[in-house]
């Protein structure tokens, strides 16, 4: 795979003098298979790569997903890997291609990378692998995208996925494709005020939120009165959920989208009453605040 698994695997069983297998391409301890372009393509354009961002890959093989990014995006970055015959091979690539100064590769364990500068990063890692670097990924900046395939990240569920058919493919389910995307996620746990003009009158929302990875959960009153929370989750920086009053043809839904900064959200809310629809803008405040509770430490 065009990925660090295969090194990784070799780092955790141990080989008799005569058990050390060459390679399909590059040198290691069990076969590498280079990941499919179109596989490498729809990664990075699920993580909506661009020019301005900094990807780090994690097992980088020959260098395809970096050297993609770089030349079909514009981005920068870098890959690690364990195989000098890979590594040689990504950077003598990227050289060719004219992009060595925004795409290059380093003998590194991963599990050490400084990922700090990465606005994505992507892996083809077996599940306990990428488990293991969960706790690492979710202290980074809210918004970091994460894109994986085939194996998932354990308890933190996608914001995304994919299913591609790949004919050529021979590992894992041979001839089919998962990718997963993931949003690091902003803290938006903990007791919330609304003050919001709508269709003029004043809504006062009380939240009192708790929060999962991205889900959210918990109590809100509209003007005093009990309201059912929906669809309730934070994407990066982004909130979404739907507050409901009532049921039936009296029920009114209240629809705020908004971006996370700090203590406070700013963004739109959209009220349906039977056919009416009213919209303004909103403010929330957190006024306490609560735990993101990001499942064990690996």
């Amino acid at each position: 795979m065009n990925r660090a698994r295969w090194a990784w695997i070799a780092g955790l069983i141990t080989i008799g003098a005569s058990g050390v297998a060459r390679a399909q391409e590059g040198v290691g301890d069990v076969v590498y298979v280079p990941t499919p372009q179109i596989v490498v393509d729809t990664m990075l354009n699920m993580a909506k790569v661009n020019a301005k961002d900094y990807i780090i890959d994690l097992g980088s093989g020959d260098g395809r997903i970096v050297i993609t990014a770089a030349k079909k995006f514009g981005a920068r970055g870098f890959g690690v890997d364990l195989d000098e015959v890979l590594l040689k091979r990504a950077n003598d690539t990227a050289k060719r291609e004219g992009i060595a100064d925004r795409a290059r590769f380093v003998e590194e364990n991963l599990f050490e990378t400084d990922l700090s500068k990465a606005t994505v990063i992507t892996t083809y890692l077996l599940p306990e692998m990428n488990e293991k670097l969960r706790p690492k990924i979710l202290r980074l900046k809210p918004g970091t995208r994460v894109v994986a395939h085939d194996y998932h990240m354990g308890e933190w569920q996608p914001d995304d996925n994919d299913t591609l058919s790949v004919p050529e493919k021979s590992v894992g389910n041979p001839g089919t494709s998962y990718i997963y995307l993931w949003y690091v996620p902003a803290n938006a746990a903990g007791k919330w005020q609304i003050r919001a003009p709508v269709g003029g009158h004043t809504l006062a929302v009380d939240l009192d939120l708790s929060q999962r990875f991205q889900m959210l959960s918990g109590n809100a009153r509209i003007d005093d009165r009990a309201a059912q929370l929906q669809g309730a989750r934070v994407r990066g920086e982004d909130v979404t959920f739907w507050l409901t009053v009532g049921s039936g043809a009296s029920a009114v839904r209240h629809e705020f989208n908004g971006r996370l900064q700090g203590d406070t959200i700013n963004g739109t809310l959209r009220v349906h009453a039977g056919k009416k629809v009213d919209q303004a803008v909103f403010t929330a405040k957190r006024t306490a605040p609560g735990k993101l509770d990001l499942g064990s430490s690996l």
